[in-house]
């Protein structure tokens, strides 16, 4: 146990007074309610989650625990923030590749993507002072988005503003591949409208993005019934596994590529 609490402490330690034993796979997850966090507390909630560690208030990272939007510099009340995806996603993911994940969680639920984007980006901008300083303690490897559901009436505007976003993050990094996930709002019609959250959900499917992937959310529960757009915590659970298997599946095809990119060429 002495040697796990040196292991994370280090991290919180000012750059140059602790040797790094590894450094963070850090992944940003933005977006509205769903990733911020809506689903229900529960015995498994109260669970430090193995080797995953969470970008705090005061610029270090700690045992990752939810609800895991509590330091988002642009979330709403405390109180309102509860189970999310990325816990399970990170400790998935933590677990498939061997190395410790860094998570930079910053949604603010009942968000645009017109508050994302644009002249009026302040949501991304405020979520990309905090990615630079994380940065410090690793390397980012990937952004989580899942938002749609104040946008889910107007799909026709969405995808350019969705590019926008994508290119904006990449230039950040410096990493035209960084791989960008995203996931499908509630497929059950909690609009009201005739057509619900089909088309929304229609036009995410069929974006071409390069170095994305889009996560399916058929299957999952409601936190409470069909008019609520937030996935139940078993649902956001099997959300972020989800995000893992696509994330893994991004990153091995990206280095597929990228290893027939720079195969010598073969003589005879």
């Amino acid at each position: 146990m002495r040697r796990f609490l040196f292991f994370v402490f280090a991290w919180c330690l000012p750059s140059g007074l602790a040797a790094q034993p590894q450094r963070l796979q850090i992944v940003l997850c933005i977006g509205q309610s769903n990733m911020a966090g809506r689903g229900a507390f529960d015995a498994a909630a109260r669970d430090t989650l193995p080797g995953v560690f969470l970008f705090n208030a005061d610029g270090c990272f700690e045992p990752a625990v939810e609800p895991l939007n509590r330091h988002s510099s642009v979330r709403k009340e405390l109180s309102m923030q509860r189970v999310g995806p990325a816990g399970s996603f990170a400790a998935a993911f933590a677990a498939a590749t061997g190395r410790p994940v860094g998570l930079v969680v910053n949604a603010r639920g009942g968000s645009s993507i017109g508050e994302w984007t644009g002249s009026d980006g302040r949501l991304l901008d405020s979520a990309l002072v905090r990615l630079r300083a994380a940065q410090e303690w690793g390397d980012v490897v990937a952004v989580l988005w899942h938002q749609g559901e104040a946008d889910a009436r107007h799909p026709e505007r969405y995808e350019a503003r969705l590019r926008e976003l994508v290119g904006r993050l990449r230039a950040e990094v410096g990493d035209p591949q960084l791989p960008f996930v995203f996931g499908e709002i509630a497929r059950w019609n909690w609009t009201g409208r005739p057509e619900g959250t089909e088309p929304f959900n229609a036009m995410l499917r069929a974006l071409r993005l390069p170095y994305a992937a889009c996560v399916s959310s058929e299957g999952l529960a409601p936190m409470r019934d069909e008019t609520d757009p937030h996935f139940s915590a078993a649902g956001q659970r099997e959300l972020g596994a989800r995000y893992a298997a696509a994330l893994l599946r991004l990153l091995s095809e990206n280095q597929q590529k990228n290893q027939r990119q720079y195969e010598p060429v073969k003589t005879f």
